[in-house]
């Protein structure tokens, strides 16, 4: 299972450093030490949170009023394999993106809870909305 170092982590959840480390501080998300000392999250453990900052938007600053980039970097949180096809559920900060691909692809991949991903997304129309 992948691990993520605080500053990883603080960047999948669209925090800064100081804000991740104060929430494992506060025991808010489970940490471990590496052999050099380093505090690691869990790759589980942390997709578990995101979903849980996401939900209570305990982030560190409001969505801020731009157009969403096509690549979305986050945490894989759910896996749904068929026979054939895939659903795979991404946390990227407060965007959560759901894909469907082949089962094939999922696997040559390697994804699973808890690994890093990247959602790129295309698209010829996009809409954008201020609040």
């Amino acid at each position: 299972m992948q691990s993520y170092t605080i500053g990883q982590a603080a960047r999948l959840l669209g925090v800064s450093p100081d804000t991740a480390r104060r929430w494992a501080d506060a025991g808010r998300v489970a940490t471990h030490r590496d052999g050099s000392g380093r505090r690691l999250i869990d790759g589980r453990d942390l997709a578990a949170f995101s979903i849980e900052v996401a939900r209570s938007g305990s982030g560190e600053d409001e969505v801020p009023y731009t157009s969403a980039r096509n690549a979305f970097p986050g945490i894989v949180t759910a896996v749904k394999l068929g026979d054939v096809a895939a659903q795979v559920e991404i946390q990227a900060g407060p965007h959560r993106l759901v894909s469907l691909l082949t089962r094939e692809a999922v696997e040559e991949l390697g994804l699973e809870v808890g690994t890093q991903a990247t959602a790129r997304v295309k698209s010829t129309s996009v809409h954008i909305d201020r609040a």
